[in-house]
């Protein structure tokens, strides 16, 4: 039997099929579930919709959550939702370069608006079509909690949305609706190259990590399709490392 059989799973922030967003839509479709997604922009309209194809001609919505308009008209296009998960995060490429202190006031607030309280305004233009027992789930990762250079101020919006998981676990535990974070190791997406010397430490994790190996698309999936499932139905208000252990190591001397 199929984990999520019966389920309608809405995925925002789908940009190409190398993106963490398609390997979680990937892993919720082939356990049963029914998906939708979301893009941003024409420029990757195209190649949503081709993928939305391949998995059960998923229907594809135009999403700009940075607009509220936009949201109105997400919200009065879907039905209700048993699962929805946040992949969207954005920051000007020169605010994730250089120091912290020289952060712009405009792309502070930019990353916040788009990265962060884009899963509040999700969640609230969506409440009447979240079913009872719904799960939500948002991308983050290590730099919120830890110091990860380069990741600047994308560090400072995911903290914000970890907090933002709790206290919407909070707000909607009443309904039985859980929200949880899944914290991904790097992987190589188009996201990760806008972060300066990202794509090294795609030879760093392996030397340290302890399953001494990086994270794929797919690790992700399935641990969204555990956390969207009714197996995980007392878990919420958490974060999910999902990177091979590296984010307990300690101190790692040179061999």
């Amino acid at each position: 039997m199929s984990l999520l059989q019966g389920k309608r799973a809405l995925v925002t922030g789908v940009a190409n099929r190398w993106s963490i967003a398609t390997g979680i839509a990937r892993a919720l479709h082939a356990h049963g579930a029914q998906v939708l997604l979301t893009y941003q922009g024409e420029r990757v309209k195209d190649e949503v919709v081709k993928l939305g194809s391949e998995l059960g001609n998923a229907p594809a919505f135009e999403c700009d959550v940075s607009n509220d308009v936009s949201l109105k008209s997400l919200a009065q296009s879907v039905d209700s939702l048993d699962v929805l998960v946040h992949c969207i995060a954005y920051a000007n490429k020169e605010d994730l370069a250089g120091k912290v202190y020289d952060t712009s006031r405009a792309g502070f607030a930019l990353s916040l608006d788009v990265s962060a309280f884009s899963l509040i305004a999700l969640v609230s233009a969506l409440r009447e079509r979240l079913e009872d027992k719904a799960s939500i789930m948002a991308l983050t990762y290590l730099g919120a909690t830890a110091i990860v250079p380069s990741y600047n101020l994308m560090g400072i919006a995911k903290a914000a949305l970890e907090a933002e998981i709790r206290y919407l676990a909070f707000d909607l535990g009443g309904r039985g609706i859980r929200v949880n974070g899944i914290s991904a190791g790097p992987i190589k997406t188009a996201s990760m190259r806008q972060v300066s010397g990202a794509t090294k430490m795609l030879d760093v994790v392996p030397t340290i990590a302890p399953l001494r190996r990086n994270v794929t698309p797919e690790d992700v999936g399935n641990t969204a399709v555990y956390l969207a499932s009714d197996l995980s139905a007392a878990i919420t208000g958490d974060i999910h490392f999902v990177d091979a252990g590296f984010h307990a190591m300690g101190m790692y001397p040179p061999q």
